[in-house]
């Protein structure tokens, strides 16, 4: 009987030693962790950050000289005829909807074109996570959020934001 519990005690320690000594045959990855902390991901942020404060500085400009417009209309009224002001008031109407059309397009091509950016870095990146995902002998990589439990060495983000950082940089080269 003891020899038993020895054994069982014994398959109990060397299995999981096992397995930890063995590479995972599938790789894990938290793309967003790897987007952020490289230095490839920090230039993009930051160039789409410097465009979106330029668009929210101009929204802010125009935002104040349409307030003046409307200031400035609505102080001459007692002043104007009716039909006047209503001309002015259908212009100026018509001027702030031109206005909002042009700024919904702007902040659409700023949205398009992070998009586009993220989707040109996860290309660029993904031939780097393949190979790491070969020399480790896996045969996937699944994305972080979708994995319920793993070992701490099947994810492989850590690894793959130096080997970015290394081979691409900020992705300027």
């Amino acid at each position: 009987m003891m020899i038993w519990r020895a054994i069982a005690v014994w398959l109990m320690l060397a299995v999981p030693a096992a397995a930890q000594q063995s590479q995972p045959q599938v790789m894990i990855i938290d793309s967003d962790r790897v987007y952020v902390e490289t230095l490839y991901g920090r230039r993009i942020a930051s160039d789409l950050a410097v465009q979106a404060a330029e668009l929210q500085a101009e929204n802010d400009r125009i935002v104040e000289t349409l307030t003046e417009e409307e200031r400035s209309l609505t102080i001459r009224r007692p002043e104007m005829t009716p039909e006047a002001f209503r001309a002015e008031a259908a212009a100026f109407d018509a001027k702030v909807q031109e206005v909002r059309r042009v700024r919904d397009a702007k902040n659409v091509e700023l949205q398009v074109a992070n998009a586009e950016a993220r989707a040109r870095f996860e290309e660029r990146v993904q031939g780097i996570v393949a190979n790491i995902m070969l020399e480790r002998g896996a045969f996937l990589v699944l994305e972080q959020r979708n994995v319920v439990l793993s070992v701490r060495s099947a994810n492989i983000t850590d690894d793959a934001i130096v080997r970015i950082d290394a081979e691409l940089g900020d992705g300027t080269r």
